[in-house]
């Protein structure tokens, strides 16, 4: 298939595209796949990103006071139309992202449009109201009520574009508030769309804006006074300096950071089911995403099965054309995230001395001739691993397991909480109390039981430790981009006081 050729983007306020009046930065946006360029991106000056956050300043009052089964009724449509354009959205994607098209057709946008979905169900039967609480009877009661931040700015990650972009923008719109999207600088092609989306769908001019850029635009945006909430998504670093900043204005965040996430096989697990549960752990979307189960656990007595159980699978890992119905395996998503994922594979051999059973250096096999020169990596597991190797301790987004041993599920929960992330965790067995109550031991937010990765709109997914700051999707998704008020009502005719006459 021809390399996409698309129109140029720019700063996206009031309701349109509007060019930058003078000279800005430009970069392009590339094809992983084959390191080919798909169109030139436009960075946000600072005098666009003033007028984007101006524009939903203005519509603020407007939007806010929307009631809430309208602004339903605008999400719904916007979840229909999404859905009518999956495939065209799906591909953009795939060239955005170098995911395969088989997953991107139906995971992104679909998932994206469950999310507004959600949400609109959510506001239009009584989300957001509040509680009535009689304090005295028939003489005093306290009401509180939800109310919307204000203007919020949203940073998205490049693994997944549209969904997280959804998985922001729904709840925010939702709740009353405006917002000023930033899409990652990897994979900024979906931003132009979805915002496209939204207005066809009745959304306000104003309430959903685009600026582009690095990370000097995010920080402008995180820095601007009329910013309420900062709603972030990324690695641990980036995370806490948005944080530090968004917290020195007293701003409201939502941090969804990284993880290095334990997947612990259990004695009596079925270790055929836990071979796959580890393989989607670590090599679906190429092992690019936050919540990967990058370090399996195995009993010790298990892992010389386990470890053929895996090998046997790796034959099914399919990279190639990234349209084909068969591909389910893609390049990672940048020259620069390329030299990582390839420099910890280095390290784990050369360093860490870990014994390679699968994958490690050197080109990819069965990738055609025309996608030599994309970004992609051999699917690799370490094995023989232990706690202190780099491999091991760092996150490194790319498609490497490293399989650990353990001789007791004490051991096993002690090592797997031995880190400073707590992201996500997972348990393989066949006795469903036993992997309850591991799982209860296990210092993670997002956690699954002879499963991994699904993340529906109705579950609340929020890292612990350094792994992120609240919530997304759910209803606690909701109440994140609320602020509450409080207040007593006196019915009894008289104010109590000190101040009385004897």
């Amino acid at each position: 298939m021809p390399p996409l050729r698309e129109q140029d983007r720019h700063t996206i306020h009031s309701g349109a595209t509007h060019p930058s009046p003078t000279p800005s930065p430009t970069f392009r946006s590339i094809d992983p796949s084959t390191a080919l360029p798909l169109c030139t991106i436009h960075t946000s000056p600072p005098s666009s990103i003033l007028a984007a956050i101006a524009s939903a300043k203005s519509t603020l009052p407007t939007w806010s006071r929307t009631p809430p089964s309208s602004r339903a009724r605008i999400l719904q449509r916007t979840a229909a139309l999404l859905r009518a354009r999956n495939a065209a959205l799906a591909r953009i994607e795939t060239l955005d992202t170098g995911r395969p098209y088989s997953e991107t057709l139906t995971v992104d946008v679909l998932s994206g449009a469950d999310v507004l979905e959600y949400y609109a169900g959510l506001i239009a039967s009584g989300g957001l109201d509040g509680e009535n609480i009689s304090l005295r009877p028939g003489s005093a009661a306290v009401r509180t009520s939800k109310h919307p931040l204000g203007v919020c700015a949203a940073i998205g990650a490049w693994n997944y574009p549209i969904q997280i972009a959804l998985w922001k923008s729904a709840p925010c719109l939702a709740a009353g508030n405006t917002l000023v999207y930033k899409p990652s600088e990897f994979t900024p092609l979906h931003a132009q769309y979805l915002a496209d989306i939204y207005s066809e769908a009745g959304l306000p001019a104003g309430v959903f804006n685009v600026v582009y850029g690095a990370g000097d635009v995010g920080a402008a945006l995180v820095a601007h006074e009329d910013i309420a909430k900062v709603s972030f998504t990324g690695q641990i670093s980036t995370g806490r300096a948005v944080a530090g900043a968004a917290g020195g204005g007293l701003k409201s965040v939502t941090m969804e950071l990284g993880g290095k996430s334990a997947l612990v096989v259990l004695p009596d697990a079925d270790v055929t089911q836990a071979a796959d549960g580890a393989m989607m752990a670590n090599f679906y979307s190429s092992g690019q995403v936050c919540t990967n189960g990058t370090r399996v656990f195995v009993p010790a007595v298990m892992k010389a099965a386990f470890e053929s159980c895996v090998v046997e699978r790796m034959r099914f890992i399919r990279p190639g054309d990234l349209f084909a119905p068969d591909t389910n395996y893609g390049p990672v998503s940048s020259k620069t995230h390329y030299d990582k994922v390839i420099g910890y594979i280095r390290w784990g051999i050369e360093r860490d001395k870990a014994r390679v059973l699968c994958g490690g250096l050197g080109r990819l096999e069965n990738v055609p001739p025309a996608l030599r020169d994309g970004y992609w990596v051999r699917p690799t597991v370490f094995t023989d691993c232990r706690d202190g190797m780099r491999i091991v301790r760092e996150e490194i987004f790319g498609p490497v397991m490293a399989i650990l041993s353990y001789d007791t599920v004490e051991e096993a929960v002690r090592r797997a909480n031995d880190t400073e992330t707590g992201l996500a965790a997972g348990v393989f067995g066949r006795d469903i109390n036993e992997c309850q109550r591991v799982i209860g031991l296990l210092e993670a937010g997002i956690t699954w039981i002879n499963t991994w990765g699904e993340s529906p709109a109705e579950m609340a997914v929020g890292g612990w430790k350094q792994s992120g700051l609240g919530v997304e999707n759910g209803r606690k998704g909701l109440e994140a981009w609320t602020r509450n008020k409080s207040t007593l009502v006196e019915m009894g005719g008289t104010v109590p006081t000190v101040f009385s006459k004897l």
